[in-house]
Formats: C-alpha cells, structure tokens, sequence
C-alpha cells in the first residue's frame, strides 16, 4: 500500500511538473514578446535622388473606390531624363490627395479595385522616386518574436501613406529578413525569398542557393522570406495546383510585384466570404501579370491579408474564421 501511494505521488508530481514545464514551453515560443538584435551592420545607401517630401499627416479616406474593367495600368510619363523617368507622376512640392489617390515629391499612390474570379481585388499603383520609398516596418518598432501589432496601427505609426502585410517574419525561426538596408536574420528557411534592390529593382531567389550577407552587399534594400515567387520577367513561376504550406484552397492573399524599377503594384484580395472567394496563386499570378507586371512575390495572406491607405483600411481582412477584422501582425511594407 505505502508503495502503491509512493508511485501515485510521484506521478502526480512528474505530471504537475511536465504542465508547467509544457506551459512554459508554450509561452516562450507563442506568447512572450522576445527582442532580437541585427545581424549585421548596414551598408551605406546611395539613392539618386534626396529625400525631399513635405511633411504631411494624410487624411483619413471614404466612399466608394471606383471598379475599372481588368487591364493594363497606365505607365510612367516618359522623361528626357534618365535618372527621373516618372518625373510627370510626381509634384513640386504640394500634397495632392483623395479617396483614391495621393502624390507629393516622392510618392504617387492611385487605388483601384476589381473584380476577377468571384473576388474582390484592391491594387495600389505606386510609384516612387528612389527605393527608399519602399520601406518596411515592424510591430513595435522592434525585431523580435511575438511582437505583433494590427497593419493600420503600424502603419499610423509609421507615417504610411500605403501599407499592406508583410511576411510575418516572425512565425519562423527562419528565412532571410533585410529591411530597409539593415540585415536582421541570415538563415536560410529554404523558401524563395524576394529582394528588393537599391536600384528598385525585384531579385527572386531561392534562399538554399544565395546568401542575405552576399544579397546585402549587392545592394539589397529589403529581402523577404514567404513566397513562392508568382513571376520571373514576365514568366509565370505557379502552376494550377501550387500552394503555400498553410493554405490549400482559394484565399485572402497579399502580393507586390515591380512593373518596372520604381514602378510598383501592391495587391491585397478579400476571401473566405460568401462575397469574395479568394484567389490561388496561379489566379494571383495570371491576374498581376495581366496588369503589366514582370516580376511578383506573393506575401503572407489569408487573415493577415490586409490594405491600408490613407488612415483606412481599404480591404475586407478575415481572421477566426470569417470575423471581418485585422489580424496582429509582426511587419508591414508602406511607402510613405
């Protein structure tokens, strides 16, 4: 009998044990908000043009965003010269904005939404002088694990103009993260990852057979580490049955993709609704490339799939389920 109540005891004291140990396990991985360093220093940064945007609070927009017919966007407005080929999409100086648009020195935004394939679509034009108008951030302000803020309130935070979702950097242990010239993580989680150059141009890479530290000194200004890559100069790089390895249907997805250096698209789409299907990623390639795109990179989507502009959030976000609301997120891309 004592030894029957020994073996219980210490059963019962191994199992409270194994709890609070299995407890903290989980707190520390998913709950506890952890700071990283960088990982390297950042290189200097040589951008054709000075910074030159006026300060500006931009204004909370409403009303309806106008629904064009599917098409190639409009390009830039030729320039004699070189160095400033978008020259007529920028201003002198002034703030011009709208509901669905905003230009200043260094920045041109103009939203359009769409219909396609049972879904609404929301895609920003942007176009920007130099590429340090395309810019990251994360929750916080900090790198690190399990720091996570909505889209819109990094973005506020931020001064965004425009901002979507990034790649939630921070639900891996893994994959490279280069933001806004500062290298943060080296590891390879063997995803194709996106670079963004200072050039403002896109490199898409498979992370087994590049390096961040090499991409840094390159001269990338951003890397990301989701994918897959949707398109490779004007090639399709998905076919019907490809997906990320959380999603396995149509969704909400996240997308940024380079018509030319400079020349951007950001496109957020709604899903898991009875409005809006959702896209796979053969769809979002198809439908990006449609638009004029010749280089794309899908972004962490379904819940997170988030557009901001303008102090609103533009899009339908679903998290839980079909709950319209924003998911907390570790990162954010914005121009502004």
């Amino acid at each position: 009998m004592k030894d029957r109540f020994r073996f219980q005891k210490h059963n019962i004291v191994f199992a409270c044990f194994f709890t609070v140990l299995t407890a903290a396990v989980l707190l520390y991985v998913f709950v506890i908000p952890r700071a990283y360093r960088a990982a390297g220093e950042a290189p200097d940064r040589t951008f054709d043009f000075e910074a030159s945007a006026p300060s500006a609070t931009p204004g909370a927009s409403g009303g309806a965003v106008p629904t064009p017919s599917a098409g190639p966007l409009p390009s830039g407005d030729a320039a004699s010269d070189p160095e400033a080929p978008f020259e007529g999409k920028f201003t002198d100086g002034k703030v011009l904005s709208g509901e669905d648009y905003y230009s200043d020195a260094n920045i041109n935004v103009r939203i359009s939404v769409y219909r396609e394939y049972d879904t609404d679509i929301y895609v920003a034009e942007v176009y920007v002088r130099t590429a340090e108008y395309f810019r990251t951030a994360f929750a916080r302000n900090t790198f690190g694990r399990n720091l996570v803020d909505e889209t819109s309130d990094i973005a506020r935070n931020n001064g965004a103009v425009l901002a979507v979702n990034g790649d939630y950097y921070g639900a891996r242990n893994k994959g490279f993260v280069i933001r806004n010239g500062v290298l943060y993580r080296s590891s390879s989680g063997g995803r194709d990852c996106l670079a963004v150059m200072e050039d403002g141009s896109f490199r898409i890479v498979a992370e087994k057979a590049s390096s961040a530290g090499e991409l840094l000194k390159e001269g990338a200004w951003q890397a990301f580490s989701f994918g897959p890559g949707l398109l490779r100069d004007g090639d399709i790089l998905v076919n019907e049955y490809s997906e990320v390895d959380v999603h396995l249907t149509s969704n909400p997805r996240t997308a940024v993709a380079m018509i030319e250096p400079l020349h951007y698209l950001f496109l957020v789409s709604d899903g898991r609704t009875e409005e809006s299907a959702g896209l796979t990623l053969y769809q979002l390639a198809e439908f990006l490339l449609s638009l004029g795109a010749r280089d794309a990179y899908n972004l962490d989507g379904g819940g997170s799939s988030t557009m901001y502009f303008m102090g609103e959030v533009v899009n339908r976000p679903t998290t839980h389920g079909t709950t319209i609301s924003e998911r907390r997120i570790s990162d954010i891309v914005y121009v502004g």
